[in-house]
């Protein structure tokens, strides 16, 4: 397993690489962020991934969501992504649930951390009634179009930040997927190796019109 991971234990030693094998974490949504997430996180070495979606592939999906090529159109997302999961990394456990989440929610699975995946903000507003209930820190992150939000949730609510309404997502292209879920896989990733994180403190980052990257940040209120 080591040599598997042999540069992750160069950066932080074969201890805390064995400790990710004693972690377990549920990402909600198999798709755009979700599929980035399993690539990211699947072949981290952490124990055991819950991916959960009750959603299957569109062929309109592929070009941003990178776990599916043609031919997987009507596959379940969530089963997909745990086979490559376990397909690059023999040393982890991808348990796909075919379902939404409140219905895994109801399951009563213990995890260490929970990653929002999802698109819209009723099904956020419940992963983050059931961390309160839970005592468990998650990850929220979202985008749109050329814009991104990302935060490592403990103490805030976001039921409280956030105002919870249906809405219908803009345009998006792959790119901007890929960058969000690569910061909510680095956040998981250093929560799980036991290394520090800044909690509770949302990070928006978007293009301007002169097509620079600005990153500002906001604290939450905390509960």
């Amino acid at each position: 397993m080591l040599k598997y991971f042999h540069r992750q234990v160069q950066l932080w030693g074969e201890e805390t690489q064995t400790l990710l094998q004693t972690k377990k974490i549920a990402i909600v949504g198999s798709g755009g962020l979700g599929s980035s997430l399993a690539y990211a996180l699947g072949a981290s070495g952490i124990g055991e991934i819950h991916m959960i979606d009750f959603d299957e592939v569109s062929h309109h999906n592929i070009h941003r969501q990178i776990a599916f090529k043609i031919g997987d159109e009507g596959k379940n997302k969530a089963v997909v992504n745990a086979e490559i999961i376990e397909q690059r990394s023999p040393y982890v456990k991808a348990i796909a649930h075919e379902c939404d989440f409140q219905t895994w929610a109801n399951k009563n699975i213990e995890v260490n951390l929970i990653i929002d995946a999802t698109d819209n903000l009723p099904t956020r507003g419940d992963i983050n009634t059931y961390a309160k209930k839970n005592n468990l820190p998650w990850v929220y992150g979202s985008v749109e179009a050329f814009h991104g939000q990302v935060c490592f949730i403990e103490q805030s609510s976001f039921n409280d930040a956030f105002k919870i309404i249906q809405k219908t997502p803009a345009g998006i292209a792959a790119p901007i997927v890929m960058h969000i879920a690569s910061l909510q896989a680095n956040l998981a990733l250093r929560f799980l190796a036991g290394l520090s994180v800044k909690k509770d403190i949302l990070y928006y980052l978007f293009f301007n019109d002169e097509g620079e990257l600005v990153t500002q940040k906001f604290g939450l209120p905390k509960e």
